[in-house]
Order: structure tokens, then sequence, then C-alpha cells
């Protein structure tokens, strides 16, 4: 009996090494493939009824720790976030130029302003309007580009968002095969489910990559995934993503207004859940990074354009005085009763008066009047002041030129043309009415809703209207926004507030709105998105910019959009709900008949001779030009613009902090991505230190095993031989 308890025991033992040399070759042979860990088999003794039989190796198990498996998800999770901010930005900074260099759109504005100071120092000289033109269309276009490429860059984030959702929806399928395996192999007690279970841990990894994501195991050895915010991806089935992608964005197109959609997870939007990955850091460039380098582009063009225009509106061209003018504010028909007045709304003359001027070709006076003393106009609907303008141009005892027309285009804008080439129009404001009076803009008011209260208040006729602008743009103001506030801020008003909605496809007053003193921003953005007066055509948002949030209200149609406080407590001003400059550095450009015609270019006022008591043109004067040229060296007010809070500096000194800003934020993502990198490296290190396979260590074990064998052979064959001899002798 012992003999055959001999032959088993050796018989199992060489199993058992054999087993464990199988275990030793598949350890060696994987020490290179990703994920793998190193495997053991504990052995166990075979008793029956007290008497030893052997030993059997138990499955295989894996050298694993699971907080370190956890702690690289965490790590390799940011570091990817960080790996996608740092790739984009530094695109966006080699667009920008670094904040010394003569490529960045600083050195641009500055370079502009040089023109503009060599213009007012050599008004008569061609080749200094050249210059300042060919700087200016510089400024324009470069401002264009960047506008063009920013957006590019959001539609490419967006893309590789939606790509993402596709690998992370390939890794969960995976990962729910893998746990399917896991669970069989358990429960049919094969050997091989820790391999399985090794591959579950590597899709485990890739999949913290593109999102932030923690795990649990169940007790039939499945795991759950969810995202560290609760969100659930895997649970006995996989829980997808979806998301469309759009391939280029334009500035007003957000993820706030629906413009960008949301990454959804059982038709629920999980956008703003997501803390860590790939996504987080593409949703960050995409919605914050390069929506605020966007707003700051856009804020700096509309500082320029308004500057430069004020100022150049208040003078006029020579030699090629213009014969005709064509404003570029938009205005809106009454479309309820056009009969009654074709545009009822007004506007109010204050604090000086508006003259007007006609040449001839020679820079010489033929007519001059002033609005408010001899034409007596100081407030009235635009129809009323068109019609009063022409009758002036057209009579005898006028400017005595029959062909003149004043009038709104069908696109809404202000024409004043003289009718005949020979004879120019000049329009200046004046501090009084008197002849030869200090040149001073006037103060416009408009009421833009013709309710009779006034709206708005600007400087300067000609400005209001645009007539003499610099720098156009080629849209309406289709867009307002707010200040940047709280989501719980104080409306600041006591009483009811109504607000009415005028566009120039719907006419004047098409919809309302009711504010009342405990509604909030979100409040606003319900009352006008549910309401059906407005579907279709008015659609409020509110998107993060800083450290808050901007109401935005969007006229769909592109039509210009006029809002109002028809009764209240000042709500618009508590909000500081403007037009908004949202896409104007794409826009922005060159007047397009001062790009063909530099001459157009205003210099200086008309000049008034006390001894003839008329007013000449002459080509020395120099007095706009150098409020051009000063208007580089005022620090102006920005609004917050995204990262940039509010300031008061120079156009130029403006440019070059946002430029220094996305320098920084890519040095700083660079440096915080280099050592989360460092700190995945040292925990996948550590990972495999105690789950790595070490040849020297299985070498020495595989040695150790074969001697096994081959001592469990060389005593199944005494035992063997001993048997065989007692067989014989029987």
């Amino acid at each position: 009996m012992a003999l055959i308890n001999g032959l088993s025991t050796s018989l199992t033992g060489m199993k058992a090494a054999q087993s464990q040399l199988d275990i030793i070759s598949r350890n060696i042979s994987n020490v290179d493939t990703k994920g793998y860990t190193r495997k053991t088999a504990g052995q166990v003794n075979t008793v029956l009824n007290g008497v030893p039989l052997g030993v059997n190796v138990a499955q295989s198990q894996r050298i694993v720790d699971e907080g370190l498996l956890k702690s690289y998800l965490a790590t390799n999770s940011l570091s990817n976030n960080l790996s996608s901010k740092y790739d984009f930005l530094s695109k966006a900074e080699v667009m920008l130029g670094t904040p010394q260099g003569n490529n960045s759109i600083s050195a641009n504005i500055s370079t502009l302003q040089s023109a503009f100071d060599t213009f007012a120092n050599d008004i008569t000289s061609s080749s200094s309007k050249y210059n300042l033109l060919n700087q200016a269309t510089a400024v324009t276009n470069r401002l264009n580009e960047l506008s063009t490429g920013i957006q590019s860059l959001r539609g490419q984030a967006d893309t590789q968002i939606a790509a993402d959702v596709e690998k992370i929806n390939t890794l969960l399928d995976n990962l729910d095969k893998l746990n399917d395996e896991v669970v069989k192999y358990n429960i049919m007690g094969y050997d091989g489910g820790a391999d399985m279970e090794d591959k579950r841990d590597q899709a485990l990894r890739d999949l913290s990559q593109y999102i932030d994501i923690s795990y649990f195991k169940r007790e039939s050895g499945a795991i759950v995934v969810q995202t560290t915010g609760g969100i659930t991806l895997l649970d006995n089935d996989p829980h997808k993503l979806s998301h469309n992608g759009v391939a280029m964005t334009n500035p007003t197109t957000t993820y706030a207004n629906g413009g960008i959609g949301g990454i959804y997870v059982d038709n629920k939007d999980i956008t703003q859940a997501i803390k860590g990955g790939e996504l987080k850091g593409l949703i960050e460039i995409r919605d914050e990074t390069l929506s605020s380098l966007q707003t700051q582009l856009d804020e700096l063009s509309a500082t320029l354009k308004n500057q430069i225009n004020i100022a150049h509106n208040s003078g006029t061209a020579y030699p090629n005085t213009p014969d005709k003018l064509v404003g570029t504010r938009t205005f809106i028909q009454n479309k309820n009763n056009p009969a009654l007045d074709t545009y009822p709304q007004s506007i109010s003359i204050e604090d000086g008066d508006v003259r007007l001027s006609i040449f001839d070709a020679e820079g010489k006076q033929v007519a001059t009047t002033t609005l408010v003393d001899e034409l007596k106009f100081s407030n009235g609907s635009i129809s009323d002041l068109t019609e009063t303008i022409q009758n002036w141009l057209n009579s005898p005892t006028g400017a005595n030129l029959p062909q003149a027309e004043v009038y709104i285009s069908a696109e809404g804008k202000m024409i004043m043309d003289t009718g005949d080439t020979n004879y120019g129009i000049s329009i200046f404001d004046q501090a009084t009415s008197t002849a030869g009076a200090e040149q001073k803009n006037a103060t416009i008011r408009f009421d833009n809703n013709a309710d009779g209260n006034y709206d708005m208040t600007t400087e300067g006729f000609s400005n209001f209207f645009g007539l003499n602008d610099f720098f156009v743009d080629n849209g309406a103001d289709s867009t307002y926004d707010s200040k940047v506030m709280p989501l719980n801020a104080n409306m600041g008003i006591n009483d009811i507030s109504i607000i009415s909605f005028s566009d120039s496809v719907n006419g004047l007053n098409f919809g309302t709105i009711t504010v009342t003193p405990n509604d909030s921003l979100s409040d606003i953005v319900e009352a006008i998105n549910t309401n059906p007066s407005f579907k279709g055509t008015i659609r409020a948002s509110l998107f993060p910019n800083g450290n808050g949030y901007v109401l935005r209200i969007e006229d769909l149609s592109g039509a210009q959009l006029e809002i109002s406080e028809v009764q209240g407590d000042n709500l618009l001003g508590h909000l500081g709900l403007e037009p908004s400059n949202a896409g104007l550095a794409m826009e922005i450009d060159v007047r397009e008949d001062i790009k063909t015609s530099p001459d157009l270019i205003s210099g200086g006022v008309p000049l008034y001779s006390s001894e003839t008591g008329k007013y000449s043109l002459n080509a020395a004067a120099n007095d706009v030009a150098v409020v051009m040229s000063k208007a580089f060296n005022n620090s102006y007010n920005f609004k917050q613009s995204g990262t940039i809070a509010r300031t008061q500096t120079t156009l130029a000194n403006y440019a070059a902090t946002f430029v220094g800003n996305i320098a920084s934020q890519t040095s700083n993502a660079e440096a915080s991505f280099q050592y989360q990198t460092e700190l995945s490296n040292s925990i996948a290190t550590k990972e495999a230190k105690l789950s790595g396979v070490d040849l020297d260590e299985e070498l020495g074990q595989m040695i150790i095993f074969q001697q096994t064998y081959a001592a469990c052979a060389q005593a199944f064959t005494a035992s063997k031989e001993i048997l065989d001899m007692l067989l014989d002798i029987v």
C-alpha cells in the first residue's frame, strides 16, 4: 500500500511541477505583453481518509495591487486631460505669436499705431495714406485669420470629442465581454481567468485616458465602471455615450445655447459632469479657453473699431470728399402701419448741433446749415430726419441739389446722396450752432422701438449712423450680451420690468417678457425661450465667462435686434445688456471704398474763415488724424473677457495681455502635464515591480520546479521498480 501511495505522490508531484513550469513559461513568454501581470499558483495537499495522496495546483492567481491600479487610473486621466489642453494651447500660441515677438497681434496693433502717427505728421502724403491703409488691412486680416483659426480649433476639439466617444464605446463593449469571460471562468473553475482580468485592467487603463472612471468588483468577479461623479458606464451591460460633433464653429456657436451638442448617456446630458480625461480637456478647450480667447479678440476689435470710427466720423476726406454716404446702423421698419411712419424710431440731438456742408470739387463751400438751429430738427423720427435733410439738399435756398436723395435703404441703412459727383457732403458736430464754433461731438439719444422712451445714448451724429466709418463689419446687431454676473445675481430692481423685442424681420415690439425682482438669470432665459411669440426667432442662453455667466440673447435670423425696457426700474442697465461684440474679430474690415481710394481717409475738419464767413477744405488739416493717432495712447475700459478680468489699458497692452495669457497657460499646462506624466510613470513602475515579470526570478523558479520534477520522477521510478520486483516474486 505504501508503494502505491508513493507512486501517487510522485505522479501528482510531477504534474504539479509541470503545471508550475507551464505558469512560469507563460510568465516568461508574456514578459513584454502590455498589461500582463505575473501569475503564481499555490499547491495543496491531497488527503483521503487520513492518507496523503500527493499535491494539486490551485488556479493561477495574479500578483496585483488594486490601490496602485486605481491611483494609476486617476493620474492617467489627469495626464491626458492636460495633454489635450497643452496640444491645443500650443497651436493657439503659435497662431497668436509670442508676447515679445514681431508676429504677435499686439505687435500688429503697435505697427498700426505707427502708421496713424505717420499719417498725422504727413497728412498730405499719398504714401502715408497707403501705408496706413496697408497696416489697417493687415490688422483686420490678422484678426479675421485668428478668429477663423480659433473657430477651426474649436471644431477640431469637438470632432476629437466625437472620436473619443466612439473609442470609449468600443472599450465599454470590450470590458463587457471581458466581464462575461471572467465570470464564466470563475464559475466553471477554468484556469486562465487571471489572464482575462489582466486584459480587463488594461481596458480600464485605456478607458481612463478618455474619461475619469472608478470601479468596484461584485462577488461574481464582474466589475461595475462609473465616472468619478457616479455616472454608470458599465453594469451588466455597457451604457454607451453619444455625441454629434460639429466640424466648424462660429463665435456664437456654444454648448450653452445648443449650437454644440452635449455628451449623453442614457439620454442624459453628462457634459458638465465629466471631471477628467481627454474629454474634459477638450471640453474646457472648446467651451472655455478658446471661447475666452475669441471674446478677447472681439473686445479688442470692438474697442479699436469704435474709437477710430468716433474720430473718423468727425472729419472729412480731401480731395475726395464723398458725394454719397452710406450708414452702417440698421433701422427697423414699421411693419404694422408703414403708411403712418415707415421708420418711427426717433433720435434726439443734445449738447451741440450738427453741421451739414456741401463742397465743390475744389473744396469750397457751396452750402451749409445746422440741423438744430436752422433746420429746426432737435428730435423726431428717422423718417422725419431724412425728409428734413433731403428738403434742404433739394431746396433752391438750401444746397440747390435737385437730384439729391436722403433715405433708408431696403437694408435699413441711412443713405445721403448729393446726386452729383461734383459735390461732396461733410457732416461734423459743433459745441454750438454758431458758424466757426468748436468742433465737438453732439450727444445722440435713440428710441429704438418707437415707444417714446430713449433707450441708448452715444456721441456724434455721423458716428451714430455710421456714415463715415473707417472700420466696418458685415453683421447686424443680432446678438445682445449682459455683463458677467453670478447665476443667482440680484437683478437690482424693485418693481416689475417689461422688456420689448423688435427686429427687422418681425417689426417693432413683436413680443415682450415680464421680469420680477425675484427672478434670476435662469428665469429670464426660460421666459424668453418659452414665449410663443419668440419661437424660432429669439433664443436666450447663459454661458460661462471667467468667474460668472453672461446672458446672451440672439435673433436666430441674424436680423437687427432691438431690446427695450417699456416699463421698469432700469433692468437693462443693471444687466449691462447691450449689442454683443461676438464674432466682430472675424468680420472687421476697412471700409471697402477706402481700400480702393485711400484719399477717402478723413484727415481733418473743414476750416472756417471769419473773413469770408465760409468753410473750406484744407489739405493740411490734420486735427482728426491726430485724434486717431492719440487713440492708441489712451486707456480704455475693457470688459471681463474669459480669463481676463475688467481692466483699463491701451489697445496694444490689452492685446499683449491675452497673448501673454495664452503663453502662460501653455507653459503651465506643459509643466503640469510633465509632472502628471512622471507621476503616472512612477505608479506604473511600482506596479511593474510588484506585478510585472522578473526574468531572473522566473528562471530561478524554473530551476526549482525542474529539480522538483526530476526528484518526483526518480521517486516514481524507484517505487515502480520495487513494485515490479515484488510482482515478479509473487
